[in-house]
């Protein structure tokens, strides 16, 4: 009689239970692993093996069948090694376990038989508790990850010897999380550090509170890589949600940290400029997360957007739009979320100092359009806020007046947040940037001056309707800053200046 162990597997970042079915028959001595396993799956052959020989225990000299259902379903990875080698000793009866499908197995087995970290152990534990399973025994590195699901049963063990004595013996309670997790924040990234660019602080500040997306373009040496990387210090903290969907896809993608399991921190990606389209929007072999899906929830930024290829730029155009990403390949289609907040910078020409009052520019007019085409008109329209960020008089340098603090920053972005969170407690959205057509309509309220000066701007610049409603989405956002109900005039002045992009063009 075949023995059944369950199992899992992942696509994209849900979870898919799979059952380890194993059976011994005679015959000459082989090992057979059936139902759309890959390499790595397959591989497990000699994995099993070996850890079974090393840690005590007999490996069956028969013909040996194992099939991985559902069939249809293509496998990977190395997380199946635990429950064949369990389902082994069980078919030979070194162990007897009357409740073995009371629990999910997952775990790679060194030959030595330790246990080893997998990837996608915590979509695998979701899926679980919707499958009615509550018991999970994974490695020991995986157990931080597993345990964000609050019902969930977790016994994380070392090695398979640890693992068929608590079968024997059930002497292991299950693993707790600590109720308080210490939140590590980077205090020595802080706005307190940049001298002046007032102006420029300001337009991150309102990104930050409506999470839009913002580029900052000036001369070389300004300060615009130097304030993007302080954008996290000002977002608010990451809600329960979002830690959990975040550390999903870091999960999947192989990228959590040994001693972390759980992501506490927005993200911060900032991918070199020789980047590929695949590892940016992901993909490959086996389909996995790209940096756009890496920054879910958290920051992209594309410092010297300019220096990146152009088609890898318009990859972005999907995403930035719809906040999510669908790959189809041969091996099939997954959808992956990817709402980020998008922060770029760039020089306005080759030499990088065309309107600067510091250097003369010395590219010619042919030389700069050529170089700006890089940004298409479609890739610049979903673009929230520019912002100019140029070089700081003598005087600001030696000032010793103190910048803002980012934790004075963060209050007002978290106030203006949490009015959004009340505004759309009803939707499905969180923040002003994620608003529709549908949506602006509904909560932006603009006055009959404010709603003149916005007539006039879309009719002098001829403004297409992406831009008109990202004005509407900003000056929403100024307007919560403000704490003021409605979207008066100043607030669509202030959103129309943040439409300016190099030459003072209103895009």
């Amino acid at each position: 009689m075949a023995i059944q162990i369950m199992s899992a597997a992942f696509t994209g970042i849900k979870g898919v239970i799979v059952t380890v079915e194993i059976d011994i028959t005679r015959g000459l001595p082989a090992l057979n692993i059936v139902g759309l396993a890959d390499i790595s799956v397959k591989e497990s052959r000699e994995r099993v093996r070996s850890a079974i020989l090393n840690s005590g225990f007999d490996f069956p000299v028969n013909r040996i069948t194992i099939n991985l259902a559902p069939a249809d379903l293509k496998k990977e990875g190395s997380l199946f090694d635990l429950p064949i080698a369990i389902g082994i000793l069980l078919a030979t009866k070194q162990i007897n376990v009357n409740d073995i499908n009371d629990y999910l197995f997952i775990g790679e087995l060194s030959l030595s038989g330790k246990l080893k970290k997998v990837r996608g152990a915590l979509p695998v534990v979701m899926e679980g508790i919707e499958n009615k399973i509550e018991k999970f025994i994974v490695p020991t590195y995986n157990a931080r990850e597993c345990s964000l699901v609050k019902s969930a049963k977790i016994f994380p063990l070392d090695d398979l010897k640890q693992v068929v004595d608590f079968l024997n013996y059930k002497d292991l309670m299950p693993y707790e999380r600590g109720k308080d997790i210490e939140i590590l924040i980077n205090e020595e990234l802080d706005y307190a550090d940049v001298m002046g660019q007032e102006s420029s602080k300001r337009a991150i500040e309102v990104a930050a509170a409506g999470g839009h997306n913002l580029i900052m373009y000036g001369p070389p040496g300004s300060g615009k890589s130097m304030m993007a990387k302080r954008i996290p210090s000002i977002l608010p903290y990451l809600s329960q949600e979002e830690s959990l969907e975040v550390t999903k896809i870091y999960s999947v993608s192989g990228k959590l940290g040994n001693n972390e399991g759980i992501v506490l921190q927005r993200p911060f990606r900032s991918p070199h400029h020789t980047i590929s389209r695949i590892a940016l929007v992901g993909g490959g072999n086996k389909i996995i997360p790209g940096e756009i899906s890496l920054a879910h929830t958290g920051v992209l930024f594309l410092d010297e957007i300019l220096e990146f290829k152009k088609n890898v730029l318009e990859v972005l155009r999907q995403p930035l739009e719809e906040r999510k990403i669908t790959i189809s390949r041969v091996n099939g289609t997954i959808e992956y979320p990817s709402n980020f907040m998008f922060v770029s910078a760039l020089n306005p020409c080759p030499c990088g100092y065309y309107g600067s009052y510091v250097r003369q520019c010395s590219c010619s007019e042919y030389e700069r359009r050529r170089y700006l085409s890089k940004l298409s008109g479609p890739l610049l329209d979903r673009i929230d806020i520019f912002t100019a960020v140029n070089f700081l008089p003598y005087n600001k340098i030696i000032s010793k007046k103190n910048s803002e603090k980012s934790s004075i920053i963060k209050k007002r972005v978290m106030e203006a947040r949490n009015i959004q969170e009340k505004r759309f407690s009803a939707e499905e959205i969180h923040c002003n940037a994620e608003m529709n057509g549908k949506l602006i309509k509904k909560y932006c309220h603009i006055d009959k001056k404010a709603s003149k000066i916005l007539e006039l701007m879309y009719s002098k610049f001829a403004l297409s309707t992406r831009a008109y409603s990202r004005i509407i989405k900003v000056s929403r956002t100024i307007a919560d800053l403000d704490g003021s109900e409605n979207i008066l005039d100043k607030h669509i002045i202030e959103a129309v200046q943040y439409r300016k992009f190099i030459d003072e063009q209103i895009v």
